[in-house]
């Protein structure tokens, strides 16, 4: 679940040069924004249902200190309040099961395109889903080409909701 919110926070913000670590009770990835500043995400996905605890935050306070991260974002299921309010305090983003960060419809949108332009690029060999441009045989028929156009759909009709569930399906097709 962690990685899904990970991967979603990745392509909405346009994060790159992306890499991962895993250890024995998070995942750290590490990229780098439009601004070349240095983000960390850490993934923690405690066994069972307990709850991230101030313990942790202060632990990746230390870290992000230490190695100079510009931002971070802390991505688990649940967190207990004075490890949320620790956060704060220290500017670290979290995404929980019940807390996403906002973003805007644009970066949503921009993120899909994204997404469709290399899922082209590696199966046509061209980053376009405009069908004058397209080698795809059947373009009508090709997954790729209907995901970009349901995107645009919703994009004009404001449905967030469709788009975020747009970015899942394109996610899925890049992997």
């Amino acid at each position: 679940m962690s990685e899904n919110k990970t991967n979603f926070i990745i392509a909405v913000r346009g994060y790159k040069n992306v890499k991962k670590q895993k250890n024995a009770n998070f995942t750290d990835v590490t990229a780098l924004d439009n601004l070349n500043n240095k983000v960390l995400l850490r993934m923690i996905e405690p066994p069972g249902d307990e709850y991230i605890h101030i313990h942790e935050v202060k632990n990746m306070t230390d870290f992000i200190k230490r190695e100079n991260y510009d931002s971070a974002i802390l991505i688990g299921k649940k967190f207990t309040d004075t490890a949320v309010n620790e956060m704060a305090k220290q500017k670290i983003q979290h995404v929980s099961d019940d807390y996403m960060p906002p973003f805007h419809i644009k970066e949503l949108y921009s993120a899909i395109v994204d997404c469709v332009n290399n899922q082209c690029m590696k199966k046509c060999g061209k980053a376009t889903s405009v069908e004058s441009n397209c080698t795809e045989k059947k373009f009508y028929l090709c997954r790729t080409n209907a995901l970009a156009g349901s995107a645009k759909s919703h994009f004009e009709d404001g449905s967030i909701g469709l788009l975020k569930n747009d970015l899942k399906t394109a996610l899925a097709l890049n992997r």
